[in-house]
């Protein structure tokens, strides 16, 4: 089996053993877009780009088997030449973007309250653990039901459990018809727009509401997706003001890759957090007077600015209706500070418990990306 491997594979194996062997810490890094994240980045750099490429892709089947170190972009390129895409809009957060990065950091874009996450869609993997094995999980076919889905434990884990090297992924075709409504309307009216539509058979595919200037008044951006007849259906019925399609895609496009305004002109001083709540969430207090959050997912994802000794109030906060906060960029002036100080709302008894026996399963010795996510990776 081993010689039928792809040499850099081979090379990698290799590699980890010896890091393995001597407890040396390695900072898997693909093409480093989301180097902000995390609480500490230690390591050598363990470049992934040199293992790219599409293995295999079958568009009547809607799966796609692609190297961890293929650029992002140039996947979603090849989707689209036959009409179909990633369904949950992963964002780069720059041109180096890979598809391992995409996997390992879990991040999907505007449409994943609509079509789901990252791990959604992965259908297998193939990884290096961190004994230098290759190991296998899931298949290349959407009806994969036997034992747990180790897979999917791979998105959001950011390169702590393991090093990654071939991917399946199921793809969805493009929608025939898209849309985007505009209104005005403070943050509290947005919600209760919202909740209305929910409790409807909407084709809505994304919502963004921010503010605008000052006071509580702003904006609220809907996209819709779906069948033509539907999208034109729920124009009629559901107001507002259609945008021009070249502008509604630069908006979403921005809001994706955090270059709105409201993001580009964060004060240096403050972090960007990520508080995932339940959508019906009423308006949260601001941390800072006249800051409003910007919601993304129906309400269920919320971005505030705030400096990192508001970190306990954030987190309090977003556990006191059933969610989670965390600090995703420090800022500029901020810096990666100690993992045991950044902003991640700390795990139950119960679930650190999990995490930390996943961590001795995969990577005994803790030498992939170790402290990215707290103490809890270190071990």
């Amino acid at each position: 089996m081993a010689a039928s491997l792809p040499p850099t594979v081979l090379d990698w194996q290799e590699r980890v053993r010896s890091a393995h062997a001597h407890k040396t810490p390695l900072r898997i890094r693909g093409g480093g877009s989301k180097d902000f994240y995390g609480a500490r980045l230690g390591g050598e750099v363990f470049d992934t780009r040199s293992y790219s490429g599409i293995i295999s892709y079958e568009p009547s089947e809607l799966v796609v088997t692609v190297r961890a170190g293929t650029p992002l972009a140039a996947l979603e390129q090849a989707l689209a030449e036959c009409g179909q895409c990633l369904a949950f809009d992963p964002p780069h957060f720059g041109p180096g973007a890979t598809v391992g990065g995409m996997v390992a950091a879990g991040l999907s874009g505007s449409s994943r309250a609509a079509v789901g996450a990252v791990r959604d869609y992965i259908l297998g993997l193939e990884l290096i653990n961190g004994q230098g094995e290759l190991l296998r999980f899931g298949s290349q076919v959407m009806k994969n039901v036997a034992g747990y889905d180790v897979s999917r434990l791979m998105a959001g884990a950011w390169g702590t459990l393991g090093l990654l090297t071939d991917i399946s992924l199921k793809v969805l075709p493009m929608q025939r018809a898209q849309a985007t409504l505009y209104y005005e309307c403070t943050a509290q009216q947005a919600l209760d727009k919202l909740s209305a539509w929910r409790a409807k058979p909407l084709p809505i595919n994304a919502s963004l509401w921010q503010q605008s200037g000052e006071g509580e008044q702003g904006h609220l951006l809907v996209r819709l997706r779906g069948a033509v007849a539907a999208v034109q259906s729920a124009l009629d019925g559901m107001g507002g003001t259609m945008l021009d399609h070249g502008q509604a895609d630069a908006a979403w496009l921005a809001c994706r890759e955090q270059q709105l305004p409201w993001f580009s002109d964060m004060d240096p001083s403050h972090a960007l957090w990520r508080l995932s709540l339940p959508a019906t969430t009423p308006v949260l207090p601001c941390t800072e007077a006249g800051l409003q959050p910007l919601m993304e997912w129906g309400g269920a994802l919320r971005w505030v600015q705030a400096p990192m000794q508001h970190a306990q109030a954030l987190q309090a906060l977003a556990t006191s209706v059933g969610g989670s906060a965390v600090c995703f960029r420090p800022g500029p002036q901020v810096g990666l500070v100690a993992s045991d100080d950044f902003g991640f709302t700390p795990a139950s008894p119960a679930l650190r418990q999990v995490q930390q026996r996943l961590k001795q399963a995969f990577d005994p010795h803790g030498i992939f990306n170790p402290g990215r996510l707290g103490d809890w990776a270190l071990s």
